[in-house]
């Protein structure tokens, strides 16, 4: 009998000692979530920074201890920022150049990319154009490639009128200026400087929408937020005209101004519970963040990839 009743007080301890053990990691893993805290820089692209700026909204509402700052100087600005080991995240509208790339190396910033959402770069004009509806990328190129003479729309094709032509767009350290010069006018930095160039691309909309005879061209968010101001072209690269829609750039039919979106994070930084988060929460939600900041969401495909290397940098 007393050994009998020696075994129950042992029994007991055992069980009390199995639930203050699920109990502490119950609690473990809600103060885990719970510590989730601290401060995330992020910088560059314009384009892109809608859209971190949307997924960075989502997040602090679901971790009040984080914050979430995105800063915009352009995809250059931002990539020398981040290899100087400024910023934790860079907003890409380009893959990073080698020259970038070495300047990482250089100062050990190591790092990996993700593709988080798509654009179609959109050529804009005056709402009172109606006499262009597309254009071709030949024409294009004559408008905006290096030593262009044309400031007319009446040089630009035979039978449009005679008005001046006002030229908006992108500063050399944008990755929208890389991008579509390098698609129009075949070369990098091979574009014409007479034009009014800026980071913000609010002043493009501004500029383009002030003048009858204006010009411009920025990412598709931008256009889907001020469309009852300006109006979008279709483009012409040899296949049809075709504009800028979710399903254009994601079926690949615009071209050549469809384009992929990223976001780098320094490896160092990805460590950190709150940006790795950071990170998977653009991922996971990346169609719901693209839907809000008009942006054209990853295909099945494309969001498989970006997922595999998130996973492979979790290893790293």
């Amino acid at each position: 009998m007393n050994r009998g009743f020696g075994r129950v007080p042992r029994l007991v301890a055992l069980l009390l000692g199995a639930a203050l053990a699920v109990t502490a990691m119950a609690t473990a893993g809600t103060a885990g979530k719970q510590a989730l805290s601290g401060t995330i820089h992020a910088d560059g692209s314009s384009t892109v920074g809608p859209y971190v700026q949307a997924a960075a909204q989502g997040f602090e509402q679901k971790n009040k201890n984080v914050r979430v700052v995105v800063g915009i100087s352009g995809t250059g600005g931002g990539f020398d920022r981040f290899c100087r080991g400024e910023t934790d995240l860079s907003n890409a509208s380009r893959p990073i150049k080698q020259t970038e790339s070495a300047k990482c190396r250089d100062n050990e910033v190591r790092y990996v990319a993700f593709h988080v959402a798509n654009d179609g770069l959109s050529v804009v004009v005056n709402k009172s154009n109606t006499w262009a509806n597309c254009l071709t990328t030949a024409e294009l190129k004559s408008i905006w490639d290096r030593g262009s003479n044309v400031d007319n729309w009446n040089d630009v094709r035979a039978g449009f009128p005679n008005v001046p032509l006002k030229l908006f767009g992108p500063g050399t350290d944008s990755g929208t200026f890389d991008f579509f010069t390098e698609k129009i006018n075949g070369k990098s930095r091979q574009s014409r400087s007479d034009y009014q160039a800026t980071e913000n691309d609010n002043v493009i909309v501004r500029g383009v929408s002030g003048e009858r005879g204006g010009m411009g061209y920025f990412g598709l968010s931008y256009y889907t937020e001020n469309k009852n101001r300006l109006k979008v072209l279709a483009v012409n690269s040899g296949g049809g005209c075709v504009k800028p829609s979710i399903q254009t750039v994601q079926n690949g039919t615009y071209k050549p101004l469809g384009r992929p979106l990223f976001v780098y994070a320094k490896r160092d930084s990805f460590r950190r519970g709150e940006v790795r988060a950071f990170v998977g929460y653009m991922l996971n939600n990346q169609k719901s963040i693209a839907t809000k900041a008009d942006f054209v969401p990853l295909t099945k495909k494309q969001l498989s990839r970006a997922k595999a290397f998130y996973k492979n940098a979790l290893k790293g």
